[in-house]
């Protein structure tokens, strides 16, 4: 499965022929009917919650792609809210057709939940910098001498709670999320979080991808069934690692954007709105992890 390469990298997408109702850090979101969305997967990229002026090449049909992929793969442990609907049957521009080739899907309107499933199978990132300072990730205590990227005796469940658009996301307990979504769903979306992290974390090693952690989001039809919803263990919404360099006690090379938050990180910058600009080279380099992964994990497949 691979993505083309003839497109030119997307940053917004502008169709005539319906409303945008929302437009996310990557993905932008029209009103097709009472029932349906459209979400068009821009090349678009956000790091520590600042949308970067320059689009990466190839990254939105990349995501589109391995989240269809899981999406599909999953199907057997909770539904989704990919529809049959075929974005031929709503975009009937050609010019608009070209613009959302291989990022654009439909989906099922469905009431988000405003949080988000976070499953931790190895230590790092902020969960390291927490058991550092208390021997715990959100609360949960931990052996003593865990090493950075040693992975966990099991998977943590450590949700957190939606913040508005240009606010970090707050870890919160389990007990504050069952205060915000109900305790019938919060316990499912925590077993069915990490029954998904755990399938998708051995087919994914099987590929020499470690996915060292990820997260989820949910809503709720009109039944009240739980559906996944959003984007699924894509590079954007999870850690992928390199089977072959990783290694115990250093932050591994990743097939994410994490590149992307080193390279921000070794400048002065101040995580604030307008973003720098990405060389070109960082610009290649992290369209070749996205496509990487795309590559290792679905090819066969």
């Amino acid at each position: 499965m691979q993505p083309s390469q003839s497109s030119a990298p997307l940053f917004e997408s502008r169709l005539k022929s319906l409303k945008k109702i929302h437009q996310g850090k990557v993905r932008d979101i029209y009103d097709v009917d009472a029932d349906h969305l459209l979400i068009v997967t821009t090349d678009r990229l956000s790091a520590f919650d600042v949308v970067l002026p320059d689009p990466i090449p190839r990254k939105g049909e990349v995501l589109t792609r391995i989240s269809l992929f899981w999406f599909a793969r999953t199907r057997q442990l909770v539904a989704n809210h990919v529809s049959s609907v075929d974005v031929r049957e709503i975009i009937t521009d050609p010019s608009e057709r070209a613009q959302l080739a291989g990022r654009a899907m439909v989906v099922r309107k469905l009431a988000a939940l405003p949080l988000e499933a976070v499953v931790r199978g190895y230590l790092i990132g902020s969960g390291f910098k927490d058991y550092v300072r208390s021997g715990a990730i959100c609360g949960i205590e931990l052996p003593r001498g865990l090493k950075l990227a040693d992975q966990l005796p099991e998977p943590l469940f450590t949700p957190a709670s939606k913040a508005p658009a240009g606010q970090h996301d707050e870890n919160i307990d389990f007990d504050a999320m069952a205060a915000r979504v109900g305790a019938e769903h919060a316990h499912a979306i925590r077993r069915i979080s990490l029954e998904i992290y755990r399938h998708a974390a051995v087919y994914a090693r099987s590929r020499n991808i470690i996915i060292a952690d990820t997260k989820f989001e949910f809503g709720i039809d009109t039944s009240g069934r739980l559906l996944l919803i959003d984007e699924l263990l894509t590079p954007d919404s999870s850690r992928f690692w390199p089977v072959e360099s990783y290694e115990p006690g250093i932050s591994p090379p990743s097939f994410d954007k994490q590149f992307v938050r080193d390279y921000l990180e070794s400048l002065h910058w101040d995580k604030r709105p307008p973003a720098p600009h990405l060389p070109p080279e960082i610009l290649a380099r992290t369209s070749d992890n996205y496509v990487r992964a795309l590559e290792l994990l679905t090819a066969g497949a």
